[in-house]
This record gives C-alpha cells, sequence and structure tokens, in this order.
C-alpha cells in the first residue's frame, strides 16, 4: 500500500486531497501542516510520493524541498510541488531544484491523482532491472543511482529517469512529447519547460560528459554514446 505525505497549511486542501486520493485507490496518508512537520514526518514514515504546497508556515517548501533532498533517507522521494498560480518564479526554482512535477493552485483534483499515480508506476518500474551501461555511466535501476567514471552522481527520481530513457535509445532523437510522457506521464507541449529545465540540471550534473545529451533543435533530445 503506498504510503502519500501531503503538506498544506490549509486544512481543507488536505481533505480534498485525501478524499479524492482515497476515492481513486486505496493509500495510506499522513499529513503535516507546516514545513517542520513535514521533514520530520518525511524521515520518520518515509513515505513512497510526497504532495508539498511551497507556502508553508514554520519553513517554506523549497527549503523544505531542499532538506529533503539532503538528508540520505528522504532525497530519492518523489515530490509534487504545489503553489499558487501566477508564482511563476517558485515554479522555476522548484524545477531547477530537481522537483518531479509541479501543479498550481486552484488544481484539478483529477489531474492531480493522474500525477500521483505516474509518479509511483514510475518508481515501481525503476525497482524492477538491472544495470545499464553506456561508456563511463552506469545506472542501476534497483538502487536509482548513477555511477560515472565509477563516480557516484547524485540525480533524483526524476532526473534518473529520464536519463535512463535517453540512454536505453542511444543515437536515437526522441521528441519532446514523447519524453514528456515517457518521464511524467503526460505530452502536454505547455510544459516543455519542465523538459528544457530538467536537461539543464541534468547536463550540469553530468559533467563534463553533459553534452552526451545532445539538443535536436526544434524537435527533442536524443543520447550520442561518442
Amino acid at each position: 500500500m503506498p504510503k502519500i505525505l501531503i503538506v498544506d497549511d490549509e486544512e481543507d486542501i488536505r481533505e480534498l486531497i485525501a478524499v479524492n486520493l482515497m476515492r481513486e485507490e486505496n493509500y495510506q496518508l499522513i499529513e503535516a501542516e507546516d514545513g517542520l512537520e513535514a521533514l520530520r514526518q518525511a524521515n520518520d514514515e518515509r513515505p513512497d510520493l510526497i504532495i508539498l504546497d511551497l507556502m508553508l508556515p514554520q519553513m517554506d517548501g523549497l527549503t523544505v524541498y531542499k532538506n529533503l533532498r539532503e538528508n540520505a533517507i528522504t532525497q530519492k522521494i518523489p515530490v509534487i510541488m504545489l503553489t499558487a498560480r501566477g508564482r511563476l518564479e517558485e515554479k522555476i526554482e522548484g524545477l531547477e531544484l530537481g522537483a518531479d512535477d509541479y501543479m498550481p493552485k486552484p488544481f484539478s483534483p483529477k489531474e492531480l491523482m493522474l500525477r500521483v499515480r505516474n509518479l509511483l508506476r514510475r518508481s515501481n518500474e525503476n525497482q524492477g532491472g538491472n544495470l545499464v551501461e553506456s561508456g563511463p555511466f552506469s545506472l542501476d535501476k534497483n538502487a536509482l543511482r548513477l555511477h560515472l567514471e565509477e563516480e557516484e552522481i547524485d540525480l533524483t527520481a526524476t532526473e534518473f529517469k529520464l536519463l535512463l530513457s535517453l540512454i536505453e535509445s542511444p543515437g536515437v532523437t526522441q521528441e519532446r512529447g514523447e519524453l514528456l510522457k515517457k518521464v511524467w506521464g503526460y505530452s502536454d507541449m505547455i510544459q516543455t519547460r519542465t523538459l528544457d529545465t530538467h536537461i539543464k540540471r541534468l547536463r550540469e550534473k553530468l559533467d563534463p560528459h553533459g553534452n552526451a545529451i545532445e539538443t535536436v533543435r526544434g524537435v527533442g533530445y536524443r543520447f550520442s554514446e561518442s
């Protein structure tokens, strides 16, 4: 039974999310109403996914996210960020930090449930499998770990899935919509910025091998083994 942590200081929002989650699937739910409580619950309960509002008392959501990624216990937990519509700077900062997904408020409960299922499915898919190797890249699909020239590179679950999708089809140009569908579970081209931001961050982490991810202008991306 997947365990989901809902973090929001508004009780009615937590209740809305919880009601819809329980209606869709038999999830185990835990809740937190401020940033400090969210960190404690994440560390103690080790949920399978976190729905994280960014405007929180005690500690804001972006700071909570940074703390989650710095903690070995919680750094691989998928996170969906929620924030007020129109706060573009928060969305960009969240994506640059490596958030797995993002939704503006007010949101569609049905769309949120879809994204929750997609993230949990991707996480489960990554649990089965073995090593994928290409040149200096070695990806452990069980542990969600990347070793590059025998050095471990810290990736978020989404960054790992994105790199894996590219490496498993070397030399093949993958369209943006295709990658959005494979990695995030949807192909809405409005979300292209999400993909491009993750590619930029991934290249930075892979330096000096980041140029193995090539941009095909106007189309998408491909992984080059050369």
